[in-house]
């Protein structure tokens, strides 16, 4: 041990390796941290569709329903493609004039479903503009 911290060309190659270790992982950690970026960025709200309210009318599968009122104040129209219940696609949606809530306007969406009381429901809307898929998410309680 004593010849080896001695030795200054056997303590600069050890130095020099890890800095270069150092600088590998560093390298890795940006490239992962941007590649997240890009898969997370379409989903990001960064719109003006919003929801602004949420009703529940408690029932079964046939009576049982989720209104969902939005509104977009953005300057683009979006195309809800989908809408899923916890984690699940909902086949019986409906929306009150048009599947597209135009820019400046809202629209009422309502899902049929079986509705029980003290239910936490994650609703999401997959909504498609001209550029990119905006996943609108929200999390809300029916309560009696």
């Amino acid at each position: 041990m004593k010849k080896f911290l001695q030795n200054k060309k056997a303590l600069s190659r050890v130095v020099a390796v890890i800095i270069v270790i150092t600088v590998i992982v560093s390298l890795l950690s940006v490239a992962a941290v941007v590649w997240m970026g890009r898969l997370t960025v379409p989903l990001i709200n960064v719109t003006g569709l919003t929801v602004t309210d949420v009703e529940f009318t408690i029932g079964d599968s046939s009576s049982g329903k989720i209104t969902v009122y939005v509104i977009n104040s953005d300057t683009k129209d979006f195309t809800v493609q989908r809408i899923r219940i916890n984690h699940e696609d909902e086949e019986i949606w409906s929306s009150e004039t048009s599947n597209t809530v135009y820019a400046g306007s809202s629209e009422i969406f309502t899902i049929t479903k079986a509705i029980t009381t003290d239910t936490i429901y994650r609703i999401s809307f997959y909504a498609l503009d001209e550029e990119h898929v905006l996943e609108l998410v929200g999390s809300y309680t029916a309560m009696t």
